[in-house]
């Protein structure tokens, strides 16, 4: 050390013995220093060594080295080598002020160096600490104030977890000697249940005290209830039980609990359980909970997904539009999950659209029908279904021809027609070569209109038009009968033609079939007489008979020994005289006489007639016709028209070898009870004339 004084020494002392001047080798600087700490102020010179001295504000502190008169400042540094700094410790306010270093004899002066003394801030204080008690919700105010005289003056900053915090504002107070007396700042917030227990921080900070001086509070919140619905399970079928839980969260604590479900209360519910039946109306109707405590009240909701089947909401409406134009449909099915809707046609299978709408553009009158929604049914296999909805198509009308039976001459005769329309047709009329007629009666015509069934596929209401004729005439039958209908679309139409049926022909085969049979019949009476009157003694025992109907004897052709088993039997009216010509004499025994000799054992003879079999075994005989020759069958009409039942006679069976008749010969006859409306079906004619069948011959038999 002493070397380096030395060696000091001597760098100062050259300049000197080189002839140097005085001069600062280093000056004092501004300085800032806190309050209660060292204040160091360098002053360096070189070639001098003369009286150094310090100035305050201008005012000399002495020369001496420990500057007596003021205790905390003193004068450091080697003076042969020209080191002369000034120091105060502790630094006071009065200190604050304007340092030179001079060289009294060299008539030096240094750059003036200003102290600048700061005072740090007191800690803050925040006004209802350490914790405060706030509402959530509710706004609030938190205020941070520091007292003294700090310099420079503070700032009041809030902090939470370390983030500054917005939303402040700042006050000062002022002596009256112009030094801040206080500063406030306060904070303005709005908490929230999270911020229950939270810390804040009110930071007084200076240049004198960059990091600040820190007061902390804690918030203390009331609050309402902080509410967490749940369901279990949260997805369910529908008729499934599920558990609702309510928990919450209150300061001060929960009061009660109130449940509710789609907005209506839910009744005999209490506490934060219930448990409960879902059905699909929970899907759309949540469930809520609602807890209260002294603050306030919270409520939350929740929706189940509850999975149903498909239910119809919304049916498709019948529709009526114009041919050409174009249609739609529409249906509303809801369901979880959504259920598959598809369009399809009545009958039919094909899928025409997916979706809860139909569209049909441009429809003809054969997209005229039913058309179904369907919607398939869900996981469940419960709900689904189908709705039907009618496509009307308006068209010009459609007219058929209905079948009409054939007609005789000069006797009636109906025409008929089936119209079906949508719209109704305005108007129906008959029309033929001379006139036509809408409605009523004219001349031998009369027009009559029923109602029909709807028409198959949506063709509109039905109808039926029948033209009746009284007395039929030759013209008739050769002429076109048009039924026509019109409405506003257009107009439809059909031509009948007029059946004819001819009595004359039919007469002719009955009568001739009759007098055939009744030919034969004599013949064969002939043959028996001739018989019985040669072979009546070597026969006489042998009681070979010729039966017909009518003869009221119970014997029967037996060989010698038999028993005679046969009985006696009556079933209709005996014959009358008018034809005793056909039947014997009940009382005459026939016996035939055989040929050859008893060889071949010949017994009789049967004979069998086709006269007719009338209801319950007798026979159809019928009377003399005008027509014809005399025997021939009279020609029966059985058309209902004519109110009568037909002038035929019954006649008894016997047993013996004269058979039953054949069972087709005849017809039974039922006459109708009234006139109804026309049958539609075109098997049935609307007037059933019984038909007459030509009698069969059965052969003649000989028992042998």
């Amino acid at each position: 050390m002493r070397e380096l004084l030395n060696m000091q020494s001597s760098a100062l002392l050259t300049p000197i013995l080189l002839g140097l001047s005085p001069h600062f080798l280093k000056q004092p600087e501004d300085l800032v220093v806190l309050l209660g700490e060292e204040a160091w102020l360098p002053c360096a010179l070189g070639a001098y060594r003369g009286l150094v001295q310090w100035t305050k504000d201008g005012l000399a502190l002495g020369g001496e080295r420990d500057l007596p008169g003021w205790s905390r400042y003193w004068i450091s540094g080697n003076a042969a080598m020209g080191q002369h700094d000034l120091h105060i410790r502790p630094v006071e306010l009065e200190d604050e002020a304007s340092y030179e270093c001079q060289a009294t004899q060299a008539g030096l002066r240094s750059r003036p160096a200003q102290l600048r003394v700061l005072v740090p801030p007191e800690p803050p204080q925040v006004l209802g600490g350490p914790s405060v008690s706030l509402v959530v919700g509710v706004p609030a105010n938190l205020t941070c104030r520091s007292r003294g005289v700090a310099r420079p003056t503070q700032e009041l900053l809030w902090f939470r977890d370390g983030v500054q915090l917005d939303g402040t504002t700042f006050h000062k107070t002022l002596l009256k000697e112009g030094t801040t007396g206080s500063v406030e700042s306060t904070l303005f917030l709005t908490p929230s249940s999270h911020d229950d227990g939270a810390t804040l921080v009110c930071r007084a900070r200076s240049q004198a005290l960059p990091t600040g001086r820190d007061t902390v509070v804690t918030l203390s919140l009331q609050y309402p209830p902080v509410v967490t619905l749940s369901a279990e399970p949260q997805t369910v079928q529908e008729g499934q039980k599920v558990t609702f839980l309510c928990q919450a969260t209150a300061q001060p604590p929960v009061t009660g609990y109130r449940w509710a479900k789609g907005g209506s209360p839910v009744l005999g519910a209490r506490g934060p359980r219930l448990e409960i039946v879902a059905d699909a109306s929970f899907l759309t109707e949540p469930v809520s909970c609602e807890v209260s405590n002294a603050v306030g009240s919270a409520n939350r909701s929740t929706a189940l997904d509850v999975l149903f089947g498909p239910v119809l909401q919304a049916r498709p409406e019948a529709k009526s539009v114009d041919v050409g134009e174009d249609a739609s449909f529409s249906c509303a099915w809801r369901g979880n999950p959504l259920p598959q809707i598809t369009w399809t046609r009545r009958g039919g299978t094909q899928v025409l659209s997916s979706g809860p709408i139909l569209r049909l553009p441009s429809v003809a009158p054969e997209d005229a029908g039913d058309y179904v929604c369907r919607a398939e049914p869900g996981h469940s296999g419960l709900g689904g279904g189908a709705a039907e909805a009618r496509l009307t198509v308006n068209a010009p009308p459609v007219v058929t021809t209905l079948h009409s039976a054939p007609a005789f001459l000069r006797g009636p005769a109906r025409l008929q027609c089936l119209v079906f329309a949508s719209p109704a047709p305005d108007v129906v009329v008959w029309t033929w070569d001379e006139g036509f007629l809408e409605a009523g009666s004219r001349g031998r015509f009369l027009v009559e209109t029923f109602p029909a069934s709807e028409g198959p596929g949506g063709q509109g209401l039905g109808l039926i038009s029948v033209l009746h004729i009284s007395g039929t005439q030759e013209s008739d039958f050769k002429r076109s009968f048009n039924c026509s209908a019109r409405n506003r679309l257009g107009e439809g139409s059909t031509q009948i033609h007029l059946s004819r049926r001819d009595l004359l022909p039919t007469v002719r085969i009955v009568a001739g079939v009759a007098a055939a049979a009744t030919t034969l019949l004599m013949i064969i009476t002939g043959v028996a007489l001739c018989c019985w009157r040669h072979g009546k003694s070597s026969f006489s025992k042998q009681k070979n008979l010729v039966r017909i109907p009518g003869s009221s004897d119970g014997s029967s052709s037996r060989g010698p020994g038999e028993e005679e088993t046969s009985s006696i039997e009556h079933r209709g009216p005996i014959v009358p005289d008018g034809h005793s010509d056909l039947v014997l004499d009940e009382k005459e025994v026939l016996e035939t006489k055989d040929p050859t000799n008893g060889y071949y054992k010949v017994r009789g003879v049967s004979v069998s007639l086709s006269l007719g079999e009338a209801p319950g075994g007798g026979l159809f005989l019928p009377p003399p016709s005008p027509l014809g020759l005399p025997g021939t069958p009279t020609f029966c009409d059985f058309s209902p028209h004519l109110d009568m039942v037909p002038p035929c006679r019954l006649y008894r069976t016997r047993a013996g070898y004269l058979t039953t008749p054949h069972p087709r010969a005849f017809t039974s006859y039922i006459k109708p009870t009234s006139f109804g409306s026309p049958d539609l079906n075109s098997g049935m004619p609307p007037f059933p004339y019984a038909a007459l069948p030509t009698p069969t011959h059965q052969r003649l038999q000989t028992h042998v």
